[in-house]
């Protein structure tokens, strides 16, 4: 085997062969000698089209992103050696937030049985003063360079102490200086010793067009300094959190421990504070809300001056304006805020306003809804003078309010009405109302008529109209009895009106209601 594989020719030698075969097989061809060159694989190198980095932007501002570590007082029982009881500001285990609640009642069941003197060992004898542990953890930015630290409410709420934990790992204790629920905004303050903290500045978020690069920054899952990027998917959001929605949609990676952290334009600047997400896993689906810079901004000014917020105050009860509300004021658009009532002794009550007003515009601008309105009146300094144009038995007038301070507790609720007792109904004027779906009968206090019946298949049953509610108005106009009410549809239809305006009393409130009366004689 040894001797016939030596006398097999080696790969070299076929190499050559081949080769010289190659070369004369093509100066055969051509007469022309042919220079012959290898080729050898190489790395692929593609050349794509530049795109934008953000790199410079993390840069720039990722050390005055921080961390926000929450920690709240453990007291163990005293009953026995083998649970803990929380102290969260007076508050027990009921009232922590539901994301909350797993952590500690995992906790608890650790702490029972052979794992409790370990645990007692770890935070202290029962009857002691306890110790601090983590609860919550979110992120926040700085916004001076002594200190100050932007988060969101949510975050702090249930906190007995705070820690910043910076870029570089560097831990500092910090102080709550204010927090204000209504925005979901907290101000954190730190002792630098003398340090001067990088911090970014607010951006002119109404200049934020739908469709601009955004970056997120904060600390996400508790993994630390994290970034991710998207675009503005949509402005002016509404998500039912409060009575100033007014949310960026972005669509970066936003999701639990991102709370309180600053979304950022592509020049650095705070466009947004991440504040909620809408996810039906709990993690990121492209959905994220941050509150406004210019909301924001005023409130974080307030939390530094005073740890306060001050507020406008009308002491008006409002509702959107429906298209059917509209046409039956004789309004040209569904747009401004409509009164329900104006509160005894508020600032709107002593300036005139009536139940049935509209407000269209504060100062000259246009109000395109109830939230509009509550937004720029609670952005409003107290004591200062506002115009308002209201639309009222259909014409326009000016009122001119000066605005008080929006109450700590302050809660919606509906003035009295005014009315006569109850007076007979004429048959015509119950078929009246019982072709509107109502049948109607006197209420319990004299004032106004209470709905003791409803057809389901009637447009009053299709708004929300319900047996046990009280009519106390229509087209503003107080009434007492089913003729009041028939006198008014008349006129209103007198006047090309489609529809009329009812206000309804509930056990809820007062609100009003646009049937139409095309069909009404």
């Amino acid at each position: 085997m040894l001797k016939n594989f030596r006398g097999r020719p080696s790969l070299k030698t076929v190499l050559q062969a081949s080769t010289v075969a190659g070369l004369a097989a093509a100066v055969l061809a051509t007469g022309i000698p042919v220079e012959i060159s290898r080729s050898y694989a190489e790395a692929v190198n593609v050349q794509s089209p530049s795109v934008p980095s953000f790199a410079n932007v993390v840069d720039a501002v990722s050390p005055a992103v921080v961390s926000v570590r929450v920690e709240s007082r453990i007291k163990p029982a005293s009953d026995d050696g083998d649970g803990f009881s929380f102290d969260f500001n007076g508050r027990g285990f009921d009232d922590l937030p539901d994301a909350l609640k797993p952590f500690f009642r995992q906790f608890g069941e650790q702490g029972q049985g052979h794992q409790g003197q370990n645990q007692q060992r770890r935070f202290g004898q029962p009857g002691g003063p306890g110790r601090l542990r983590p609860v919550a953890q979110g992120s926040g930015f700085f916004i001076t360079e002594d200190g100050y630290i932007v988060t969101n409410n949510h975050v702090v709420s249930d906190g007995s102490a705070f820690v910043a934990v910076m870029s570089d790992g560097t831990e500092l204790d910090a102080k709550l200086i204010g927090k204000d629920p209504r925005t979901d905004l907290a101000v954190l303050k730190v002792d630098g010793k003398g340090r001067k903290f990088t911090y970014v500045n607010w951006a002119d978020d109404n200049k934020v067009r739908v469709g601009d690069w955004v970056v997120a920054v904060g600390n996400p899952f508790g993994l630390g300094g994290t970034v991710t990027a998207g675009i503005v998917s949509a402005r002016g959001r509404d998500i039912g959190s409060g009575p100033y929605d007014d949310y960026l949609q972005v669509d970066a990676a936003v999701n639990r421990g991102n709370s309180g952290g600053p979304t950022f334009n592509l020049n650095g600047q705070v466009v947004g504070i991440n504040t909620a997400i809408f996810s039906p896993s709990g993690g990121s689906v492209g959905i994220a809300f941050a509150i406004p810079a210019s909301t924001a901004k005023d409130v974080v000014a307030d939390l530094m001056k005073d740890g306060t917020v001050s507020r406008g105050y009308l002491g008006v009860q409002i509702q959107p304006v429906t298209k059917d509300i509209a046409d039956s004021l004789g309004l040209s658009e569904a747009s401004g805020a409509l009164v329900v009532s104006a509160q005894e002794g508020t600032p709107g009550q002593k300036a005139g306003m009536k139940t049935g007003d509209v407000v269209t515009a504060v100062n000259g601008e246009p109000v395109k809804d109830a939230r509009d309105l509550s937004r720029r009146i609670g952005a409003m300094t107290p004591g200062s003078k506002v115009e308002l144009s209201v639309w009222r038995s259909g014409k326009a007038q000016s009122v001119t309010v000066e605005l008080g301070t929006l109450p700590a507790d302050q809660q919606a609720s509906a003035g009295d009405d005014n009315g006569q007792p109850e007076q007979a109904q004429p048959p015509a004027s119950e078929k009246a109302l019982a072709d509107l779906g109502l049948t109607v009968g006197p209420s319990d206090d004299g004032k106004g008529l209470a709905i003791t019946g409803i057809d389901p298949n009637s447009d009053a049953a299709d708004k929300g109209i319900k047996e046990g509610e009280t009519i106390t108005s229509v087209n503003n106009q107080d009434v007492s009895s089913a003729d009041d009410v028939v006198r008014v549809i008349n006129q209103a239809k007198k006047d090309g009106r489609t529809r009329a305006l009812f206000q309804i009393q509930s056990k809820d409130g007062s609100r009003f209601v646009a049937l139409p009366i095309n069909g009404q004689g």
